[in-house]
């Protein structure tokens, strides 16, 4: 069975083990120990484990696995015949970009993870999300006013396995080619779709910006668009937005070829993800800002995400206790092609094509507010309902009275045994709370800067807000948060933590196991000092902390490989280590930097190497199940 297939499995008891020297066993259940909470410097400054998997067999027997954390390579490594840094960034004829100083460009910031099995070959893709922190020219390009984003890039690397200790090896590596899609902008999290290929998410926190709408939202489109435009294909075109913001596909074959595609007709917003259900149709989104959507898109034809209709979710609050609860309608946006939606933009469509603006509502405007533009007054223009659906999705969403007030909507899991549909919500604020000056209020919840992961049952048989039927059995109902899963917020500890160590804070990257029966949730925190992994049993509730990261750096990449060769893996990332907390109190503040500094030294710029290094990497030791 290939590693992805495992996504569809839906019982545990059929898992077995084979340990060394000894009959296969029969797996009845799989528990975590907890790696405590991180005290001292050398513990706060490094990425640790020790947590162990304990195993229950059907016989009653129990044993314990230990954990271990191994990094595969870093951002700065040169793999196998890669003659470049995996995290290098390239233009559009592959060539690698150098900064004004002729510093390479490289990326402190791998995020998804997809390791695939394709013919007996391990592949793994890997996102770079964004040139962070501006590589080795740091300050001298923030100097020189050089762009404060890059095109970025995805890397392909092959793996060996050594079948008896589970080691895995990165050995080779290329960056993957996107010049037929017109180049990466900021791809964030990812998933695997159960016909096996990877699926990156866009999160178009720049580019979106193609309204009129504020002096700071034009002014970061217009760095995107000059950044894609001069560095990207080097002058000899200008960007469009509406090229960037989508679903990309990249199917690996054996021979270590790959081949790509946008998907625009599953709309365009600040994705952070998409992830396909078991019917091979069905999928939900997560949309990273504020003021932003839940999104579900269901494909004509299973396997085939070219063509579909898109729907955005209307949250009918039931409750504002525990992280507050709703049903959920969905409005429908439209049905499209990507090829119909790619050629309104290669033939140059722009916003003021799509929607007409005001100052106020009247005469058939109306007031939206939907993600990082602020109030909006629109109109949209005869015949642009496909336009508005695919291109300016939320906006569009916001227009027919779907809900845009979430806020910091990350990744997405979905348990297909109970059919529930898991949603990481970073934060619950801004639109979240009551805001009783906007054109629409739907969410009113007290504000938690821990944030909580969401919880939404499934079901079929449901029709859209206009009386239509959803063809999908995996539709949303209702939305509310599980026991366990909602952050706390505290007055900063001794550390500078302001939500509590032992329950997660601010979740990011999700991925359920259908055997572990396991919600593994990764933290991108601005309330826990360090972010760490965790293991949330779905049945039981039993909540652990697995891994703690490096202070500062982001938990990424996560991605559960439930059986390869005889072992089971958790892929996890980090990046941009070394950026401290504001909370950290100035001695702890002052005694890492100190061990950061003498622990791995400075660059010919004065830069700690601590904080250009990133790490690709995944929690191993687990028996294949």
């Amino acid at each position: 069975m290939s590693i992805l297939r495992s996504f569809g499995a839906l019982a545990l008891l059929a898992a077995t083990v084979h340990p060394a020297g000894a009959a296969p066993k029969t797996v009845a259940a799989i528990d975590f120990t907890a790696t405590p909470a991180p005290v001292g410097v050398e513990q706060i400054l490094r990425t640790r484990t020790t947590s162990k998997a304990v195993v229950r067999y059907t016989d009653g027997s129990t044993t314990e696995f230990p954990l271990s954390y191994d990094v595969l390579f870093r951002n700065t490594d040169r793999v196998g015949s890669n003659p470049y840094e995996a995290g290098r960034l390239y233009d559009v004829d592959g060539m690698p970009l150098t900064d004004l100083n002729g510093d390479p460009v490289i990326a402190e910031t791998p995020d998804a993870n997809s390791l695939l099995e394709v013919e007996g070959r391990l592949f793994l893709v890997t996102h770079y999300e964004s040139d962070w922190l501006l590589g080795n020219g740091d300050v001298a390009r923030k100097a020189k006013g050089w762009y404060s984003r890059m095109p970025m890039s995805m890397t392909l690397t092959s793996v060996s396995q050594d079948v008896a200790s589970g080691k895995l090896t990165a050995f080779d590596q290329r960056p993957i080619d996107f010049a037929s899609v017109n180049g990466l902008w900021i791809p964030c999290f990812g998933s695997q779709t159960p016909w096996n290929t990877h699926l990156g998410a866009e999160e178009d926190y720049d580019l979106y910006h193609v309204a009129a709408s504020g002096e700071r939202n034009r002014a970061k489109a217009l760095r995107g668009l000059k950044a894609m435009g001069e560095v990207y294909f080097k002058g000899r075109r200008a960007a469009n937005p509406y090229h960037y913001g989508h679903i990309v596909e990249v199917a690996v074959k054996g021979d270590g070829t790959t081949d790509v595609a946008k998907h625009y007709a599953m709309g365009r917003a600040s994705w952070e993800q998409a992830l396909v259900m078991p019917d091979e149709r069905t999928v939900y989104f997560g949309d990273d800002g504020n003021h932003v959507g839940l999104f579900l898109f269901v494909a004509d034809r299973a396997g085939d995400l070219s063509a579909g209709t898109l729907y955005a979710a209307r949250w009918n609050q039931t409750s504002a206790d525990g992280g507050g609860a709703a049903t959920l309608g969905w409005v429908h946006l439209g049905h499209a092609f990507d090829a119909e939606v790619r050629a309104l933009v290669d033939n140059g469509i722009i916003f003021g094509d799509i929607f007409e603006t005001a100052e106020e509502p009247s005469d058939g405007f109306r007031a939206i507010r939907a993600g990082h533009s602020g109030d909006e007054v629109l109109r949209l223009r005869p015949g642009m309902e496909t336009a508005a659906a695919f291109l300016e999705s939320r906006r569009y969403a916001a227009y027919l009275g779907a809900t845009t007030e979430f806020n910091k909507m990350e990744g997405v899991a979905v348990d297909p045994a109970k059919k529930h549909l898991y949603v990481a919500m970073s934060y619950l604020k801004r639109g979240m709370e009551e805001e009783m000056d906007a054109p629409a209020d739907h969410v009113r919840l007290p504000r938690l800067n821990a944030g909580a992961t969401y919880r939404i049952a499934l079901a079929d048989g449901q029709a859209d807000t206009g009386g239509r039927p959803i063809d999908s059995a995996w539709v949303g109902a209702a939305m509310s948060v599980p026991p366990g899963l909602l952050g706390v917020d505290q007055d900063a500890d001794a550390l500078g933590n302001t939500a509590d160590p032992d329950r997660v804070a601010n979740p990011d990257n999700l991925f359920f196991s259908p055997k572990m029966r396991t919600l593994f949730i990764g933290e991108d925190s601005g309330t826990h000092v360090n972010n760490f992994v965790w293991a949330f049993n779905v049945d039981s509730g039993k909540l652990t902390r697995i891994l703690s990261l490096a202070v500062g750096a982001e938990a990424t990449g996560l991605q559960v490989v439930e059986n390869t060769g005889g072992h089971a893996y958790i892929m996890s990332n980090s990046q941009h280590h070394g950026d401290w907390p504001w909370t950290l109190p100035d001695d702890i503040r002052a005694r890492l930097q100190k061990a950061a500094r003498a622990a791995w030294g400075v660059n010919e710029k004065g830069v700690l190497h601590y904080r250009l290094d990133a790490n690709v990497g995944y929690i191993g030791g687990i028996p294949g199940l």
